[in-house]
């Protein structure tokens, strides 16, 4: 199977690298309008890749492509594929605004044999799966994704940027969405808090592009244990209540138990696009579906224009 990379900035060149690594790929071709880029990754790879003079010449040549160009291109260029009945995987968010969005859904819907997917990696990290595993009845969920500054991204706020991982393992992983749900949100260009109600569950996220740390954190009380997990790490640890209290000098001493669950530590990317490349050779759906990342871009919306309000399904 051959495929092809259109955007090969800091996300394209991983998509490049892992795309090289499948046994199940053979050529990969790429296309960017940045020149110097196209020739660090001629240089970089030699024949492994080909470059593509135009989108249009790489589309000719391909069985499926990765689209990682800015997003504000994300719509033209998933469509063009699209038309063309070539299979897509399209970095998150999947396009720049909601109406684009659901534009492009429509698109989708009438084509049958294509694997159209969204790259919201977070869902390939191995805790994700976890954590949804261990929790039973949640009462309180806490994401937080804190970012120094950063220069790579120049065409997303913070909400669309950062916080659309979290919105998707939220909305679409861990909630059920049946019972409605109840937000509030304050938010600028580089930082954002949000407090949403789903049932008896209390979630809250923050992002921020502002900081001196980096954190890729959550933090899960469900009934009977809490869960704290690292993306980055990629650890899980789960605490369960003691079954009793002693007393020390007047004061209680609370016997906690720490399990460290045993996570078999992978990188996210890599499991994505081999799951992307298996989809379309069998020609079943990718997971993270175009519905999925609409509906995240329709939670930012409603983040950015404050996020007041109360939503019942």
């Amino acid at each position: 199977m051959d495929i092809g990379v259109i955007g090969i900035g800091t996300m394209g060149r991983n998509h490049v690298r892992v795309y090289s690594e499948l046994k199940d790929v053979g050529k990969v071709y790429i296309y960017d309008v940045n020149g110097d880029a196209v020739k660090r990754m001629r240089e970089q790879y030699g024949e492994e890749v080909i470059v593509s003079d135009s989108m249009d010449f790489l589309l000719e040549k391909v069985d499926a492509v990765s689209i990682c160009a800015p997003t504000k291109y994300h719509f033209e260029m998933a469509k063009k594929a699209i038309e063309k009945g070539i299979s897509c995987l399209i970095e998150k968010p999947i396009s720049l605004t909601l109406e684009e969005g659901e534009k492009l859904l429509e698109d989708i819907k009438i084509t049958d044999d294509l694997v159209v997917g969204v790259g919201h990696i977070e869902r390939f990290n191995p805790i994700v799966g976890e954590i949804k595993k261990l929790i039973t009845s949640p009462r309180y969920i806490e994401i937080r994704r804190h970012n120094p500054v950063s220069l790579r991204i120049t065409d997303a706020d913070v909400v669309s940027d950062l916080m659309i991982h979290d919105i998707d393992l939220v909305w679409n992983l861990f909630m059920n969405l049946g019972i409605g749900y109840e937000m509030h949100s304050f938010w600028d260009t580089d930082l954002c808090k949000v407090i949403a109600r789903f049932g008896n569950c209390a979630v809250s996220l923050s992002a921020s592009r502002i900081g001196c740390k980096k954190i890729r954190s959550i933090y899960v009380e469900d009934d009977e244990f809490s869960i704290e997990g690292d993306f980055m790490n990629q650890d899980v640890y789960i605490y369960r209540k003691p079954q009793k209290y002693r007393e020390i000098n007047s004061r209680y001493v609370q016997e906690n138990i720490i399990e460290k669950v045993l996570v078999n530590k992978v990188e996210p990317l890599k499991e994505e696009l081999k799951l992307f490349v298996e989809c379309v050779k069998e020609g079943k759906q990718f997971p993270i579906t175009a519905e999925q990342a609409v509906l995240n871009l329709r939670i930012v919306e409603e983040i950015k224009n404050g996020g007041k309000g109360k939503r019942t399904n």
